[in-house]
């Protein structure tokens, strides 16, 4: 199944686009558990879907009470 999307990307390029990191700052965060990785052997990448939802879930726990005003 190719849908000509990858479903992962390395974490130099998650760090640089959802966090504005360098590379060394993107393997750092993904050492404290910001990033999620998946491992195989030496290989880390970072689950574009698995990023997304960490997003979406920030963005949610920030956002203000609508009713509260």
């Amino acid at each position: 199944m190719q849908t000509g999307k990858c479903a992962t990307i390395s974490v130099p390029e998650a760090g640089k686009r959802y966090y504005g990191l360098s590379r060394n700052g993107s393997y750092e965060a993904a050492a404290r558990g910001e990033i999620p990785v998946i491992q195989v052997g030496r290989l880390k990448r970072v689950p574009v879907v698995a990023m997304e939802r960490k997003m979406a879930q920030a963005g949610e726990r920030e956002a203000p009470d609508a009713t509260a005003a």
